[in-house]
């Protein structure tokens, strides 16, 4: 930052001072750095662990059914009756290339085995083949499940 205290060159500076914008800017810019991550948190449930998976891809445009442990449906982080499940994963998945219409299933790890299933069981029903299934990574292969 300059200033002109007089003399021979007693005008009007016309330089502009960016020091604050960037001030500003940077401040913004951390904020949006800890908030974004919050933003995308989706369904708050406990995932079973599995030693087995494979990562896939993540792309915006997946569809993500979600089922908590008091048998709440969740359709891409919005909650549907159990009545209108289908329509809403239908409506979710018509905007999608026949090749990409994959429904990820994220069920709660104390969610009724048997809500999970009665929702695989009415996706295959309405033509809906492709499903996956969301867990956590087990850290080690030996905890759990009789290993």
């Amino acid at each position: 930052m300059s200033m002109d205290l007089g003399g021979a060159k007693a005008g009007v500076k016309s330089d502009i001072n960016v020091t604050p914008l960037v001030d500003v800017m940077l401040v913004l810019l951390i904020i949006m750095m800890l908030i974004a991550p919050m933003l995308q948190q989706g369904v708050d449930l406990r995932l079973p662990q599995a030693a087995n998976t494979v990562d896939k891809p993540e792309t915006q445009g997946q569809t993500v059914l979600s089922i908590t442990a008091d048998r709440r449906f969740y359709v891409n982080s919005v909650q549907v009756a159990e009545t209108e499940l289908l329509s809403r994963v239908q409506t979710s998945l018509e905007d999608q290339r026949a090749g990409e219409r994959i429904v990820l299933i994220k069920g709660d790890e104390d969610a009724p085995y048997s809500s999970i299933m009665q929702a695989m069981d009415e996706l295959r029903r309405v033509g809906i083949e492709d499903v996956g299934l969301i867990v956590d990574r087990r850290l080690r292969a030996g905890i759990g499940g009789g290993q």
